[in-house]
Parts: C-alpha cells; sequence; structure tokens
C-alpha cells in the first residue's frame, strides 16, 4: 500500500524515525563531489551518504580500506556545500575508530567539525560498542552498518551474502538492538536475506536501510555511480540500473573527439 509523502523542507535524524513511525519509505544515495551532490539533493533524495566508496569508484582502489579520514573530510567537505534538504552521513574510514573509542571520537569530531556533516556512519556492532557510545556521548548522531562490512572484507575473504546461517544471523539481530539501544539513529544493512532483514527491521523502532537486503526494511541505499551506469563491471543482484551513462558518455566523448578531429568544433556560431 503507498503512503502519502509528506514533504520536508530539512532532512534531520528525527524525521527519519519519523518517517519509519509513518510507514514512508527512506531514500539514500551516495555522493562524493558538489555538483553530483547538488543533482542528488535537488532531486529529493532524503539521505546523502559519503561513502569510503569513494575509495573505489572515486579513485580507483580494489577496496575501501585505503581512504584517509582527510580524503573523506575533502569530499564531504565538497558534498555539504551543494545541500539544502539532504541529511548527509559519513563513513569513518578503516582504521579510524576500530583499535581506540578516544581515536574514534576524535576522527568523528573531525569530520563534524571540518565538514560540517550532520552524522557518521561506522561498520560493526558490539566489536565497536564503546566506540559508538564515546561518539553518541559526544552529542554526534551515529549510523550503524551490519551484514556486509566491507572494511572487514580480508576477514570475511569474499562479497558474498552474509548472515545465512543461524549463528551470524542471531548475532545480527541481537546487534541491531544493541545498535538501537545505546542511540544509533539508523542502521544500513548489506548484502543479507531478505527474510532477515525484515525481522531486523520490525524488531526495532530505528530505520533500517537495505542495500541488497530486500523491499522488507525501511528504505534503500545504492552507490550513484552504480545505479547511473557509470559503472559496468559491477553486477550484483540488488543492482538496479536507472541509466546507462557509461555508454552514453563514452558514446558523447567518442563524437567530441570526432568533432575535433574533421574541424567541426568549433562551428561559427561557436566562436567569437
Amino acid at each position: 500500500m503507498s503512503v502519502a509523502k509528506k514533504e520536508y523542507k530539512r532532512v534531520t535524524v528525527k524525521t527519519l524515525v519519523d518517517m519509519k513511525a509513518n510507514g514512508e519509505k527512506i531514500s539514500m544515495l551516495t555522493a562524493y563531489d558538489y555538483t553530483m551532490a547538488k543533482i542528488v539533493d535537488g532531486a529529493g533524495v532524503d539521505v546523502i551518504l559519503v561513502g569510503d566508496s569513494a575509495s573505489n569508484v572515486m579513485a580507483g582502489h580494489e577496496t575501501t580500506l585505503p581512504i584517509t579520514l582527510d580524503q573523506m573530510i575533502y569530499h564531504a567537505s565538497s558534498v555539504i556545500r551543494a545541500i539544502y534538504r539532504a541529511l548527509v552521513v559519513v563513513d569513518l574510514p578503516f582504521g579510524s575508530y576500530q583499535s581506540d573509542p578516544k581515536e574514534a571520537l576524535r576522527s568523528a569530531i573531525r569530520i563534524m567539525k571540518e565538514s560540517g556533516a550532520h552524522s557518521v556512519k561506522l561498520e560493526g556492532g558490539k566489536e565497536i560498542k564503546e566506540s559508538i557510545k564515546r561518539i553518541l556521548n559526544a552529542g554526534i548522531p551515529v549510523m550503524g552498518h551490519l551484514g556486509l562490512t566491507p572494511q572487514s572484507i580480508y576477514k570475511f575473504g569474499t562479497y558474498t551474502v552474509r548472515a545465512k546461517e543461524e549463528e551470524e544471523a542471531e548475532k545480527l539481530i541481537s546487534d541491531a538492538k544493541m545498535l538501537e539501544r545505546i542511540g544509533c539513529y539508523a542502521i544500513i544493512l548489506e548484502k543479507i536475506p531478505a527474510k532477515l532483514a525484515k525481522e531486523v527491521a520490525e524488531s526495532v523502532s530505528i530505520p533500517i536501510i537495505g542495500i541488497g537486503a530486500g523491499n522488507g526494511v525501511d528504505g534503500q541505499v545504492l552507490v550513484l555511480h552504480d545505479m547511473l551506469g557509470m559503472t559496468h563491471e559491477f553486477n550484483p543482484r540488488f543492482l538496479r540500473r536507472y541509466m546507462n551513462l557509461y555508454e552514453d558518455m563514452t558514446g558523447a566523448i567518442s563524437q567530441y573527439v570526432d568533432d575535433i578531429k574533421t574541424s567541426e568544433f568549433p562551428n561559427d556560431n561557436e566562436q567569437y
């Protein structure tokens, strides 16, 4: 059943909780620069994630691990300057929060102060509980992230679906309830069975946003470059491409090259 969409002039962490309570789905996309963020925000997306996936799509690394805190602040600052409506959440990068709650707080404070972001996101459950609590106690909103956690790829050894076995599924549910209990305002569930994701969404009062977690959750997130078809090698089952910009952009650039080579560009109307 469709739910009437309420107009929110500015999306906050409270807005997301209200949206879940009202049965309104939450839309979320990544962005890493001013120009793309301005388009995403103008199109009405509720939440913009400045993801550590910038390590892959912007810098060309194989994993999210190499991106630094300084680089995340740079991307987040670029996005914030474009935003009028969306809530902006920024990933704490690998190595900036796992080992020491004090270091986690310092990293979160730097992101909030230097970029102007609205919240931060951390990957993991009870293993990083103290880091999350330290950040929350400083008044910084935190979004959790469970299931497939890309920063732990070398621990998992694969990007396959997580929590298919009962023991891991029970831990995921327990971690989700713990994240809600200590004060996280939302949780991303990545690449887990749809039935389990729906169970989690129904067991907590905070929004559950899925990526490869089925339709029984409170919202969805995709990487912008994947959704627009700018990338073409990545083809997981959960990805829906709304455009094929890889082909369109390649064609346009090829035409530009041809027009220069044949002196078709610039024409008489395109010069002074």
